[in-house]
C-alpha cells in the first residue's frame, strides 16, 4: 500500500493539463465557474476618472489647508455634481463644487472635504476642518492600469471575478473546456433509485453523488450507468468510458474478491497501472490507470458510497481541478480543534467525516454522530470537513488540535 501523499503525488504527475488549444470562448453571462485561459488584459484604467470617495466638496487643498473651527473657510459653490455627471465648471480659487460619492472632480479641485465637516447655507460653504491633501479622492488608475493583466490564466470564475470582468467591459473570454468524466457503478447487486427493491439489491448512490462531485467542480458527467459484473461487459463499458472521457470514474471491482475484475481489464486494454492500493481509510482499493492513446486518466474507487466519495474528495478532486487548468488545485488543511473523542484503527492514515465551525476565530470540528462505517452514508449529509488520524495515531481526546481537510 501506497502512503496517502505518495499517492497523491503520482496521481498530480499524471495528470495532462489542459492546454490553450482545449480553450473556448464564452460570454459573461456565461463565464461562472469557468477557469481563464488566456491572461485578461484591460483596456480601461480603473477608476476611469479621478471621483469623490464620499459625499461632501470637492475644494482646492490650497484653499482649505489651515482652516479649523475657529478659523474657517468660506467658499462659493458654484456647481452641483452628481454621480454619472460630467462636470462642465472649472472650479477657481475660492470656490467649491458639492459633490456625491462616485461623482467624477471637476477640473482645479484635488481634494474632498466630507460634508459633515461643513456647514452650507445658500450658494456658500463654510469649512470647518481642514483635509489632508487629496483625501476622499479615488485617482484614475489607481486600482489598475490598462494594458496590463488584470485576471490571470488558471483563475477560477467567481462572482469576485465576473464584477472585475464586467468593469473591464470583458463581455467575452477565453476559458479552458470543461473535461468530461465518465461515471460507471459496477455490481450485479446494483439498481437505480428508480427500480423497485428486491431482497439483497442495493440502490445505486454512487452515479448521482458522483455525478454532482463532478458538476460541481467543473466538469462534465457522463453517467453511463450500472454495469454487470461480467468481465465482457465491464471490458465494453469501460473501453467506451475510456475513449469519450478524460477522466474515467468506476466504482467497485477493485479490491480482491472473485468479482473484481477492473484491474485485469484495464491491463487488457493497453492501460499502464501506477497504484493498486493505498494506506487510507475508508478507500483503500484505490486503482488509478493511464492510457497513452488518449492521456485519459482512470480511477477505480471503491463501491462503497462513503469510500467513494472520501476517495473523490482526497484525490480526484485536486486532480480534476489540475486538469481544468486551476493554479490552486492542492487540497486545503486547517487546525481545529475536536469537540469529540476521535478513534482509529492505526493502521492506515485514517479520515473522519464531519463539520467544521469557525468560532471566535477559530476552527472546531464536529464528528458526524452514528457508526463511521463506509457503507454508512446517511451521516454523511451536510459533511465539510474530513478529520485526519495519522498512521500509528489510535486516538485523539476532545479538545485536542487536528488536522482537518476541507471538502467544500
Amino acid at each position: 500500500m501506497l502512503l496517502v501523499k505518495e499517492a497523491e503525488d503520482i496521481i498530480l504527475n499524471l495528470v495532462q493539463v489542459l492546454t490553450e488549444h482545449d480553450s473556448e470562448t464564452v460570454t459573461l453571462e456565461n463565464a461562472q465557474g469557468r477557469t481563464i485561459a488566456k491572461p485578461i488584459v484591460g483596456k480601461l484604467d480603473f477608476p476611469h476618472w479621478d471621483n469623490s470617495a464620499m459625499d461632501g466638496y470637492a475644494v482646492r487643498y490650497e484653499d482649505v489647508k489651515t482652516c479649523d473651527e475657529k478659523n474657517p473657510v468660506h467658499l462659493d459653490v458654484i456647481t452641483e455634481i452628481a454621480a454619472g455627471d460630467r462636470p462642465e465648471v472649472d472650479i477657481k480659487p475660492g470656490q467649491a463644487a458639492r459633490i456625491f460619492t462616485g461623482a467624477m472632480l471637476p477640473q482645479g479641485t484635488d481634494t474632498i472635504v466630507i460634508q459633515e465637516n461643513t456647514q452650507r447655507e445658500a450658494d456658500k460653504v463654510t469649512i470647518l476642518a481642514a483635509p489632508e491633501p487629496q483625501e476622499f479622492v479615488r485617482h484614475k488608475g489607481a486600482f489598475y492600469q490598462a494594458g496590463t493583466p488584470i485576471l490571470e490564466a488558471g483563475i477560477k470564475i467567481g462572482a469576485a471575478e465576473i464584477a472585475v470582468l464586467a468593469t473591464a467591459q470583458c463581455t467575452k473570454l477565453s476559458v479552458y473546456r470543461r473535461p468530461r468524466v465518465a461515471i460507471l457503478s459496477t455490481g450485479d447487486e446494483l439498481v437505480t433509485p428508480e427500480q423497485t427493491l428486491q431482497p439483497g439489491q442495493i440502490v445505486d448512490s454512487n452515479q448521482y453523488a458522483l455525478a454532482s462531485f463532478v458538476a460541481s467542480n467543473g466538469g462534465i458527467p457522463i453517467k453511463l450507468g450500472i454495469v454487470p459484473d461480467q468481465p465482457e461487459a465491464l471490458k465494453s463499458a469501460i473501453a467506451q468510458a475510456i475513449e469519450s472521457a478524460d477522466i474515467v470514474l468506476s466504482t467497485g471491482g477493485v479490491s480482491v474478491g472473485d468479482y473484481d475484475y477492473v484491474d485485469r481489464i484495464l491491463a487488457e486494454l493497453g492501460g499502464t497501472l501506477h497504484i493498486r492500493s493505498v494506506a487510507v481509510k475508508p478507500g483503500k482499493p484505490l486503482t488509478v490507470a493511464t492510457f497513452d492513446d488518449n492521456n485519459c486518466l482512470y480511477f477505480g474507487i471503491p463501491g462503497n458510497p462513503v469510500s467513494a466519495l472520501v476517495s473523490c474528495w482526497r484525490f480526484v478532486q485536486p486532480a480534476l481541478k489540475k486538469l481544468s487548468g486551476q493554479n490552486n488545485y492542492q487540497p486545503k488543511f486547517v487546525d481545529a480543534i475536536t469537540r469529540h473523542d476521535l478513534k482509529a484503527a492505526g493502521k492506515r492514515e485514517t479520515y473522519l467525516w464531519g463539520q467544521l465551525h469557525l468560532v471566535n476565530g477559530k476552527y472546531e470540528f464536529a464528528l458526524a454522530g452514528g457508526s463511521h462505517s463506509s457503507g454508512n452514508l446517511i451521516n454523511l449529509a451536510q459533511t465539510n470537513g474530513l478529520a485526519i488520524a495519522p498512521i500509528d495515531q489510535r486516538f485523539i481526546g476532545k479538545g485536542n488540535e487536528v488536522k482537518v481537510m476541507l471538502i467544500n
